[in-house]
C-alpha cells in the first residue's frame, strides 16, 4: 500500500483540516495509506505578539516545509488565508478544496451585533483587517489584540476579557461550534480575509507522484475565486501588517471581486469592485490585478506604504 504523510499544525482546527484532507484522499484512493505528522510552528508558539511583528503568517508554514524537505512528510495542509502570496522556492500548491463559509463571525455572550455594542465596548481581534472595518463602523470601540487558537479565544471571551470577538465562521463550523456565531458579517458590507474558508495542500516540487493524488480534491470554482483574491493581494504587496480584504464570487456572467484596503488606526476604508465575463485562462488573475489598480487609483498606496506604489 502506498503511503502519504501529511504535515500539519497541532491546533484543533489544523488537525480537523488535515483529517478532512486525509479522509478525502482515502475516499478517492482506496489503496493509499494516509498518515498525519503533527508539529508545532513558531506561529503557534509565540502568542504574546501580533503576527505582523514576528514575521507574518508564513511562520505557520516553515516547519511543515522543512519536514517535506527532510522527507518526514509528503504534503502540508494549510488554511489558504495563511499561505503567503509567494511560496518558498521548491514548493507549490497541488489543490484547493471547495471553500466553506468565507464570512467573519461576530461572537458575543451579551450583544447581538456590532451596532448593539455599548459605547467603549471591548472587542478582541489581532487582525488589522478586522480592526480597520470595526474602526470604520464604530470608532468608539476599544480594540484589543487576541491571539491563540479558537478555543483559547472563546475562553477569553467567556472569562469576560472582551465584550465581543471576531472569528472566522468556517473555523467555528468545522469545530462544531457554529452555535457560538452570534451573527454573520457578510460581504459586501464586511469583507473577509483573502482566501478565507479555503483549505490548500502544498507539496514539494520534483515530487511527480503526489500532485496526481491531489488533483481530484481540487475545486475549480474555489481555485478561480481565491486566485483572483490572491492576485489582488500580490499586486498590493499584501501581508498581515496591512489591512487588505478581498472576496470573489461566481456570478451568472463570470466572476466578481470586491477589494478593500483600510487603516486600522483611523478606520479609513477604500473599496473597489470589478467583474470579468467567463472563465478564460488567467481571467481571474487579471481581475485581481484590475481591482488592485482601482484601489491604488483611489489612494490605497498611502495606507499600504511605499511597497505598493511600484
Amino acid at each position: 500500500m502506498k503511503l502519504l504523510r501529511i504535515a500539519t499544525r497541532q491546533s484543533a482546527l489544523a488537525l480537523w483540516q488535515a483529517e478532512h484532507v486525509a479522509a478525502r484522499l482515502r475516499a478517492v484512493h482506496p489503496d493509499l495509506c494516509v498518515e498525519l505528522v503533527p508539529m508545532t510552528t513558531r506561529g503557534d508558539q509565540i502568542l504574546d505578539q501580533p503576527l505582523s511583528a514576528i514575521g507574518g503568517k508564513g511562520l505557520f508554514l516553515k516547519e511543515l516545509e522543512v519536514a517535506m524537505l527532510e522527507g518526514r512528510a509528503d504534503i502540508a495542509v494549510h488554511s489558504l488565508k495563511d499561505v503567503p502570496m509567494e511560496l518558498e522556492a521548491g514548493f507549490a500548491l497541488g489543490a484547493v478544496l471547495e471553500r466553506a463559509d468565507a464570512a467573519d463571525a461576530f461572537v458575543s455572550n451579551r450583544y447581538h451585533d456590532i451596532e448593539e455594542l455599548p459605547q467603549g465596548a471591548r472587542v478582541g481581534t489581532s487582525s488589522l483587517r478586522r480592526q480597520a472595518q470595526l474602526r470604520a463602523l464604530r470608532p468608539d470601540l476599544v480594540l484589543s489584540d487576541l491571539r491563540g487558537n479558537v478555543g483559547t479565544r472563546l475562553a477569553k471571551l467567556d472569562a469576560d476579557h472582551y465584550d465581543a470577538i471576531i472569528l472566522a465562521c468556517a473555523g467555528l463550523e468545522r469545530l462544531g461550534l457554529s452555535t457560538r456565531i452570534t451573527s454573520r458579517l457578510d460581504p459586501p458590507q464586511w469583507i473577509p480575509a483573502v482566501a478565507q474558508g479555503a483549505i490548500a495542500i502544498e507539496y514539494r516540487i520534483g515530487d511527480h507522484v503526489t500532485p496526481q493524488w491531489l488533483l481530484p480534491l481540487d475545486d475549480a470554482s474555489t481555485a478561480r475565486c481565491t486566485s483572483a483574491e490572491r492576485a489582488m493581494n500580490r499586486r498590493l504587496h499584501g501581508n498581515c501588517s496591512v489591512p487588505i480584504a478581498g472576496y470573489c464570487r461566481e456570478i451568472e456572467s463570470g466572476l466578481e471581486l470586491i477589494g478593500l484596503v483600510g487603516d486600522a488606526a483611523s478606520g479609513r476604508l477604500i473599496r473597489a469592485t470589478a467583474s470579468v465575463a467567463g472563465y478564460l485562462a488567467n481571467a481571474h488573475e487579471q481581475l485581481g490585478e484590475q481591482v488592485a489598480r482601482l484601489l491604488l487609483d483611489q489612494g490605497a498606496a498611502e495606507l499600504l506604504g511605499s511597497n505598493a506604489r511600484g
